[in-house]
C-alpha cells in the first residue's frame, strides 16, 4: 500500500484531531482568563475614576457656591448628581438661587443669568485646576452693565494666578483691563 500524497492516512486524521483538541482547551482557558484580567482592571478603573471624579466634583461644588455668591453679591449655587450611584453616567443640575429670588434651575433662569452663572462654574473649576494662561472670547457679551462690573472685578482679583486675554466690546471689561490692545 502506497499512500496518495494528498490524503492523510484514517488513523493520521484522528491522531491531528485529538492534538488541535488537546492544544484548544488551554488557548481557550488563556482566553478566558485574559478576559477575566481585562474585566478586574476595567473594574478597578472605574472605581478610581469614579473617586476622583466625586471627589473634584465636591471640591468644584464648594468653590461654585463661594464664587457665585461672591460674583452675584450673595445668593447661593451648588451642582448635584441626578443618580449619586451612578456619578460617572448621570446628569448634573445646576441649581441657583440669586440675591433676592427664589432657588430654580438653571433652565429657568434669563440668558444674562445663565451666563453669569456659567461664568461663576468656569472660575470654580479654574481654583480646583489652576492654569497659568486663559483666553476668553465674549465671554461677558449676554451679560448686563453691572454684572459686566461684577465679572470684570473679579476676573481683575482672580488674574494674579492667572493670566487672562480676554476678546470683548464690552466697556466694563476692558476699565478693568491692565492693559488694551
Amino acid at each position: 500500500g502506497r499512500v496518495h500524497p494528498e490524503r492523510k492516512p484514517a488513523h493520521r486524521r484522528g491522531e491531528a484531531e485529538n492534538v488541535r483538541a488537546r492544544h484548544a482547551e488551554p488557548r481557550r482557558d488563556d482566553v478566558l482568563h485574559a478576559k477575566t484580567e481585562l474585566e478586574t482592571i476595567v473594574g478597578d478603573i472605574t472605581r478610581e475614576m469614579t473617586e476622583i471624579f466625586v471627589r473634584e466634583f465636591a471640591r468644584i461644588n464648594e468653590y461654585f457656591g463661594a464664587t457665585f455668591t461672591e460674583m452675584f453679591g450673595g445668593g447661593k449655587a451648588s451642582l448635584e448628581l441626578e443618580d449619586e450611584k451612578e456619578p460617572l453616567s448621570c446628569g448634573i443640575e445646576i441649581k441657583v438661587q440669586p440675591p433676592g429670588k427664589q432657588l430654580k434651575t438653571i433652565t429657568l433662569l434669563s440668558g444674562g443669568e445663565k451666563a453669569f452663572v456659567a461664568i461663576a462654574l468656569y472660575f470654580a473649576i479654574l481654583k480646583v485646576r489652576p492654569t497659568p494662561f486663559c483666553m476668553l472670547d465674549e465671554i461677558d457679551a449676554a451679560l448686563d452693565d453691572r454684572n459686566v462690573e461684577r465679572f470684570a472685578a473679579y476676573l481683575h482679583r482672580f488674574s494674579g494666578k492667572t493670566q487672562f486675554i480676554v476678546i470683548t466690546h464690552r466697556r466694563g471689561t476692558m476699565e478693568a483691563a491692565d492693559v488694551l490692545y
